[in-house]
């Protein structure tokens, strides 16, 4: 079975890391999915720790989708360590990243939607 972890930076603004685990509960509710949220720093779950949730819940498999919209540093350099060190203590768990949200077409069709609203 295949987990997802929305992996975001976080904030020390408590509202918007809710945001970040809102949006995962509501791709769970959507798609059926085993979604957990995780922060590189200044939020909980950690990425080791959303993956052991995930585990804990019988996947055997995640997929991390990086809640960012362009490839910067912390997603060249951390989240591959993140990923190793979490997929290495878990042992058997197969773990894969997804690429930021840069690119993906919904992004103009928000942007647009934004833009209809202040025309």
């Amino acid at each position: 079975m295949t987990g997802f972890i929305v992996f975001a930076h976080g904030s020390r603004i408590e509202s918007a890391n809710q945001a970040v685990r809102d949006i995962a509960d509501r791709m769970a509710a959507a798609g059926g999915h085993l979604v957990e949220p995780s922060f590189l720093e200044l939020g909980e779950p950690d990425l080791a720790g959303a993956a052991k949730r995930l585990v804990a819940r019988g996947v055997s498999r995640i997929v991390v989708i990086p809640y960012f919209l362009t490839l910067g540093t912390h997603l060249q350099r951390d989240l591959p360590k993140l990923v190793r060190d979490a997929a290495e203590s878990l042992g058997s768990v197969e773990m894969q990243v997804t690429s930021p949200l840069d690119g993906h077409p919904a992004l103009l069709e928000a942007l647009l939607d934004r833009a209809k609203d202040h025309a």
